[in-house]
């Protein structure tokens, strides 16, 4: 390649992280030690106010796709309700990034977590998985050359299963097996395989953690160990501080109260275990830091360093399941493969059990994800602003000249329209004979070469019957069953000022706006199948609910 194309068209790397909240790193406000990433913060574009679809697979629908999930197929989860945008996998009513930059010529790698390729759900059938079947769709089989990673949505890190290289299903082969770092790997195999190609590449890089189960190195989990003695609500304001002092916030949003359903810190019987669950958590998040530093290291050493894009989010925010000892729904086995080496696995959140090992599988609760979505409200599937909000950010040295923080309003499928761009490829009408929806999301790509840009179209959410839509600096917001409620995002960010009640025209019309885009993209009433609710897991809360 020569050098005129290369400053044309870059190498691509979304990294995406999973159940990380809004204040886990250290450039959005957190003690954790992400200095690679916060290195990239610091020399790229920080955005305080980028959006997801508050949960695993609508999130990563949207973003490859850039569609809303509905409109890809998947607009709950992965099991198929009968109806098209219910279907529980991509359909062919869309194209994903990496078929359309693979038609420009881009070589298209992904190392991590799939979940957008029907059910996954353990234990695994006697048979195996149906992949690549009807309904089981794989990363090879839309747009990616080469696969690395889990087909589902979620699994142990030591001994994962759904796991595949390409589309052969694999198993974990040592103890000394961890998935992050594997993910991490196989990227950079990936990226050394053509090094010496004229085609730049694109990664989706789609780490795991720190979603569940609490899996970590022992040496990682060494350097936070006794960090959160001090407890989630002094570390919830210390969050907030920071935030404020970085400029990621305005001085005038209040930070929201503890949630109801966690306790007072002074009230926890067992403080030093519940500081072990939070330090594991921030193991498995420092982990992935490590892992992209040595991508980006790798880069510098092969010379694409500058002309490489990089963009990093999460998929949601902070989780707040939990796991109950003998209660997982429908059997704890589900969660208890054994270990590599054969060990069984004990399920549940158990006081005094060290979390973090092989033979545990536990959550870090909903007291530990109110602080990582600190400072706003609610949690992943949730549409408050701590179910929705992510870090999210942008370094590319080659086109980003002056380092800055963004507070423009912006949406997951955004990033797919900016990418589109920036390797100048062309969304298509028409791929594979079926006629393609129109991509929804609006490229940023003016912004990253230092414009003013801000999104044009309202952003619309839907999950479970969670609803928002979000109009210039105002959102509609309403969980499941309840009643719309109004926020000025100018003025109060974390969402503790009800407007609704005062201006019930503007109500109306953003109501309306909500309707005509639910219609528009085939999303149904909640449940779409009356037997989800049935089978529901039961909260011990209001929000809190066992995985």
């Amino acid at each position: 390649m020569t050098q005129q194309r290369r400053s044309t068209r870059p190498n691509i790397i979304i990294c995406l992280v999973d159940d990380l909240g809004f204040s886990d790193l250290g450039s959005y406000g957190s003690r954790l030690l992400t200095h690679n990433i916060d290195r990239l913060a610091e020399n790229g574009i920080r955005c305080t106010q980028m959006y997801n679809s508050a949960r695993c697979c609508p999130s990563r629908a949207a973003l490859l796709t850039g569609l809303h999930p509905h409109q890809a197929g998947v607009g709950h989860m992965t099991s198929d309700y009968g109806i098209d945008s219910y279907q529980g996998y991509l359909n062919d009513r869309c194209v994903t990034i990496a078929e359309v930059l693979r038609a420009a010529g881009y070589r298209t790698l992904m190392s991590g977590k799939w979940h957008v390729g029907g059910n996954y759900h353990p234990p695994v059938p006697e048979f195996g998985w149906p992949t690549g079947e009807e309904g089981y769709p794989t990363p090879r089989q839309r747009g990616f050359d080469r696969f690395f990673g889990i087909w589902g949505g979620y699994t142990s890190f030591f001994n994962p299963d759904s796991l595949g290289l390409d589309d052969t299903p694999i198993k974990a082969d040592s103890t000394d097996f961890y998935l992050t770092e594997e993910i991490t790997n196989q990227a950079l195999r990936m990226i050394d395989e053509g090094s010496d190609s004229d085609n730049p590449f694109f990664l989706y890089l789609s780490y795991t953690a720190p979603h569940w189960p609490l899996h970590a190195l022992e040496e990682d989990i060494a350097k936070y160990e006794g960090a959160f003695r001090q407890g989630w609500d002094a570390e919830r304001t210390a969050r907030h501080e920071s935030q404020k002092s970085l400029g990621l916030l305005d001085e005038k949003w209040r930070i929201s109260a503890r949630d109801a359903d966690a306790p007072d810190w002074n009230d926890v019987r067992y403080q030093d275990w519940e500081d072990l669950r939070m330090a594991v958590y921030a193991a498995q998040i420092d982990r992935v830091d490590q892992g992209i530093g040595r991508i980006m290291a790798r880069l510098r050493e092969l010379g694409e360093y500058d002309n490489t894009l990089f963009m990093f989010l999460s998929d949601n925010g902070g989780c707040a399941e939990l796991f109950r000892e003998d209660n997982d729904i429908p059997v704890p086995s589900i969660y208890s493969t054994p270990t590599v080496d054969g060990r069984p696995v004990t399920s549940g959140n158990i006081p005094g059990m060290r979390p973090g090992p092989d033979d545990t599988f536990m959550s870090y609760d909903l007291p530990w994800a109110n602080v990582s979505n600190a400072p706003f409200r609610l949690f992943k599937s949730w549409m408050q602003e701590g179910g929705i909000s992510t870090p999210f950010i942008i370094h590319w040295p080659d086109a980003i000249k002056r380092s800055r923080i963004n507070h423009s309003a912006m949406y997951i499928t955004d990033i797919t329209a900016t990418c589109i761009e920036a390797a100048g490829a062309t969304y298509p009408s028409e791929f594979d004979g079926k006629q393609i929806t129109p991509i929804e999301g609006e490229s940023f790509l003016s912004l990253i070469r230092g414009r003013e840009w801000n999104r044009e179209a309202p952003i619309f959410w839907e999950h479970e019957g969670n609803r928002a839509v979000r109009v210039g600096e105002w959102k509609l917001v309403s969980e499941y069953g309840l009643p719309w409620e109004l926020y000025n995002m100018d003025e109060d960010r974390t969402e503790l000022n009800d407007l609704a009640s005062g201006d019930a025209v503007r109500v109306r019309h953003m109501t309306r706006s909500y309707e005509e885009w639910a219609e528009r993209c085939r999303v149904m009433p909640w449940p779409v199948d009356p037997r989800y609710l049935r089978g529901k897991y039961p909260t011990l809360g209001t929000h809190n609910y066992i995985a």
